[in-house]
């Protein structure tokens, strides 16, 4: 629709990229790539890899403040109002869809202005609650290729955090799932085969298996428990990641690799869905068939 239209429809501020209409609660905002870079929107502005989205705060110059839309939309969550993202082209806007503030809600960068003078800008974290983030462009610090590959190597224990060397960043591991995964990797390596990490980038996130098996196409997801909450979490993330290989042109089993064997019912459920199931065997490993 036209942007006109919107405003006929809502009300609003015409000029603003927050818009509070009076005649409803929602804050309806707008996403211009096209114009972005003119007033440093563009360097944290879209999709982000964990799946939200980074919106720039309202002001073009000087500092951002949390005054009009900005407070408004900081508060938005607390205040239980919907925050409807549209993007811009010209003078049409397109619908995305309703998103919630994360957490944290906001953090300030530094950005430029449209005097190309450093400033602090206001980026908001925003989560959706139901969109279509397949129309969202991503970030410029977001990766755009399908898959990154690179050598494996064990993560390196903490009693903390573990921190991968690249993206997607730091992942809290437990030193069951830590000894696990590299104890598998060496096994695997022993057998002459190739463990790889694979960096799988899909609508501005990026995601990766704990390793990638390349002669066999294993993708490997690893748990510390075989219990059923730790399975069925693994279920999802194996069945993303596998999918993704596959739309990369390589091979992609699904595996789950676990201390132990679970329950048969949830042994049943892997085989029906197609997912290997590999347990720590002693010193090596056993492929549950």
């Amino acid at each position: 629709m036209l942007r006109k239209e919107l405003h006929a429809a809502y009300g609003g501020q015409r000029q603003s990229g927050i818009i509070t209409p009076k005649s409803v609660p929602d804050i309806l905002i707008v996403t211009n790539p096209g114009s972005a870079a003119q007033h440093g929107y563009d360097k944290y502005e879209g999709l982000q890899a964990d799946g939200s989205f980074a919106y720039t705060g309202q002001g073009q110059v000087g500092h951002q403040h949390f005054k009009n839309g900005n407070g408004a939309l900081r508060d938005a969550a607390e205040k239980g109002r919907p925050i409807r993202l549209f993007t811009k082209s010209n003078t049409s806007v397109t619908y995305i869809g309703e998103f919630t503030t994360g957490q944290p809600s906001y953090s300030v960068k530094r950005i430029t202005d449209s005097k190309k003078n450093l400033r602090d800008g206001i980026i908001f974290n925003l989560i959706p609650v139901d969109a279509d983030m397949e129309e969202l462009e991503p970030a410029l610090t977001t990766p755009t290729d399908t898959v990154q590959e690179s050598p494996w190597t064990p993560p390196d224990f903490s009693p903390l955090v573990i921190e991968a060397p690249a993206p997607p960043g730091p992942r809290t591991v437990s030193r069951i799932e830590f000894e696990l995964q590299r104890d598998f990797g060496e096994w695997i390596s022993n057998q002459g085969k190739t463990p790889l990490r694979l960096q799988l980038h899909s609508a501005g996130a990026t995601i990766e298996p704990d390793l990638y098996v390349e002669e066999s196409g294993w993708v490997v997801e690893a748990k510390k428990s075989s219990a059923r909450e730790f399975v069925r979490a693994a279920i999802g993330q194996v069945l993303d990641y596998a999918r993704l290989v596959r739309l990369s042109g390589r091979g992609a089993t699904p595996v789950i690799l676990l201390p132990g064997r679970p329950v048969a019912h949830i042994e049943a459920l892997l085989f029906e869905l197609g997912i290997l199931l590999i347990v720590r065997d002693d010193n090596a490993f056993a492929v549950i068939q």
